[in-house]
């Protein structure tokens, strides 16, 4: 039955009719409404943070590692444009975010009045669907329909604005029970494009199977389903950056991430496999290198819950507009019924060759007993977290790839990156709304320096809810990333990437109330990570590393999968386009 009540009130009443217990948030006049119910009542929990940016990627971190929708509250112009580097960067990687944000009264939209800007105007590129509500007696149904919105289909970001008067005034409130959407996607798979598929994987002799964030946003069976359906085949898997955990990293079929700094043996697969089945990725430009070269002599096979995603960027033999476990499960059924046929001898000969091509050691690096290395740094902390409950963010950049190549994910939602938008700041607010969600796990964030310059003013917010999340910054003293392109590619010459004024790590961490840790000796870097992991606090943990360390495996700009940079220590050199080493 419908109840009256004011805008404001009908805000706080369909979050929790949606489930909602926590919001990410900064407030302003034009959302003081909407804070005052949230004060008079204490099933939502409200978390202060310091800048609008730093709320969304909190929102996309709580996201990303529950399945849930993260929820933020902005106030009007400033507020609502700081939050759109957040939305397109959850837009990119496919994050179910709602963003409320208030607005000017309606007599005054249009005005240049204090604080007004378009926010619809201005999100609507960078959100799935965005509405500026006039009527009290829309808001509710505008609210359910938000959250439908953002999670139907590919998931994404969505936003409401809400001028102040409706906030004040009252109007009838629609139970969620009542509400009725006209927005659907398709989500099982056309049954004849499962057939040709299953044909396929039965005249397979290279196969490979290419996974993404799809297989996450679907959910965890979706994952069991890729588990199953790779060792009843017997077939390698690779993923991208986002699908990372999708498929355990310690399971013998797993090949390791693909593209610009994925394994070599992943990108070598890729590149000489007959067959490609991409479930849930969308072809991103990091993963495909130069798209005329890109896995030439397969047949390709796109299963996407996103029909634009079909035919975007790789034209493929078979699309399948489809959820990812759902598909999953249908070629599984499919091939089962078919007598689970494979040219068994064929792929045993395939995985001949893979283990050539991992013979190659990409990953090696120079170790150093005076300085400590990136690679070294993360190897150690993967052995002394891997068995506990553990959750992983990451800023952008070279520690980014680091953490991609030497961090093994076992289960999916453990890793939150920003992938498609590469948003230095993302993973230090991200790693709070991972904590906030998952209070007594351990969750650390890996960083450059530079990135975590970004948005460390969140230091407040971990300080003011006593959370225990690491922050582990890799810090050479440099824009790695820049700083690596600019030598291979630019001659060396290191245009502003680097800093000639940081600061004391240890000393910014102490000011909040924080616990600061400095470590520079490979010898002492096992006890220094045991007290950042035994101390029940935030902590800042400042890991001086090797300051011009570079990051390979890499597919320089423009070049094929079979044409990589590797680093010394796997073979001196590069590799050529027929596979031979470049000495």
């Amino acid at each position: 039955m419908a109840r009256e009540m004011t805008g404001a009130q009908m805000v706080v009443q369909a979050l929790k009719d949606q489930g909602v217990d926590v919001v990410f948030g900064y407030p302003g006049g034009a959302v003081l409404p909407i804070y005052d119910e949230i004060f008079q009542q204490n099933d939502i929990r409200h978390i202060l943070v310091r800048h609008e940016q730093a709320a969304v990627h909190m929102a996309e971190g709580y996201a990303r590692s529950t399945g849930k929708v993260g929820v933020v509250i902005v106030t009007s112009g400033p507020g609502a444009t700081n939050a759109v580097t957040g939305l397109t960067d959850a837009l990119m990687d496919s994050i179910p975010v709602l963003v409320l944000s208030g607005q000017v009264p309606t007599f005054m939209i249009g005005s240049d009045g204090f604080q007004e800007a378009d926010t619809v105007g201005i999100t609507r590129p960078c959100t799935k669907e965005n509405w500026l509500v006039r009527d009290t007696d829309q808001l509710a149904p505008t609210i359910h329909e938000a959250f439908h919105v953002a999670t139907t289909g590919r998931p994404g970001p969505v936003l409401i604005d809400i001028p102040k008067d409706v906030q004040f005034a009252t109007g009838l409130y629609q139970e969620r029970e009542a509400h009725r959407s006209s927005y659907s996607r398709p989500t099982a798979p056309d049954p004849d494009a499962i057939e040709a598929l299953v044909d396929l994987i039965e005249q397979a002799e290279r196969p490979v199977f290419y996974t993404g964030g799809g297989i996450i946003n679907s959910g965890p069976e979706a994952s069991a389903a890729l588990r199953d359906l790779v060792q009843a085949t017997n077939f390698p898997v690779t993923s991208s950056l986002l699908g990372l955990g999708a498929y355990p990293a310690s399971d013998r079929h797993w090949l390791g991430m693909l593209g610009m700094h994925g394994l070599y043996e992943a990108n070598m697969a890729m590149h000489d496999c007959d067959l490609m089945i991409n479930i849930g990725a969308r072809f991103d430009d990091r993963i495909t290198g130069r798209i005329d070269a890109f896995s030439p002599g397969s047949r390709k096979v796109h299963v996407d819950i996103d029909p634009s995603s079909i035919n975007k960027v790789i034209h493929v033999d078979i699309g399948i507009i489809a959820d990812a476990g759902l598909a999953l499960k249908a070629i599984m059924a499919a091939w089962t019924r078919r007598g689970r046929r494979t040219k068994a001898e064929a792929v045993v000969a395939w995985w001949r060759q893979i283990d050539e091509w991992r013979a190659v050691n990409c990953l090696a690096y120079r170790q150093s007993t005076t300085t400590i290395k990136p690679q070294y740094a993360l190897q150690r902390l993967e052995a002394l977290t891997k068995d506990r409950d553990r959750y992983i963010t990451t800023e952008v950049g070279q520690h980014q790839m680091w953490a991609a190549q030497f961090l093994h994910f076992e289960e999916p939602n453990r890793l939150m990156t920003s992938g498609g938008l590469g948003t230095m700041g993302y993973g230090f607010p991200s790693s709070i709304g991972v904590q906030i969600a998952h209070p007594d796990a351990l969750v650390i964030n890996i960083a450059g320096e530079a990135s975590f310059l970004m948005n460390m003013q969140e230091l407040g917010t971990v300080s003011q809810f006593h959370l225990p999340v690491k922050q582990f910054i890799l810090n050479n003293e440099r824009l790695g990333m820049v700083r690596q392109w600019q030598e291979l590619l630019h001659g060396s010459r290191y245009s502003q990437s680097w800093s000639e004024a940081l600061p004391d790590f240890v000393m910014l961490a102490e000011t909040f109330g924080l616990k600061g840790i400095r470590c520079s000796d490979p010898a002492e870097l096992d006890d220094a990570i045991m007290e950042m992991l035994d101390h029940p606090g935030g902590v800042v943990f400042d890991c001086l590393v090797e300051r011009h360390e570079n990051c390979f495996p890499m597919i320089p700009s423009g070049k094929p999968h079979n044409e990589m940079l590797l680093g010394d220590a796997s073979t001196e050199g590069a590799i050529k386009a027929d596979g031979a080493v470049m000495v």
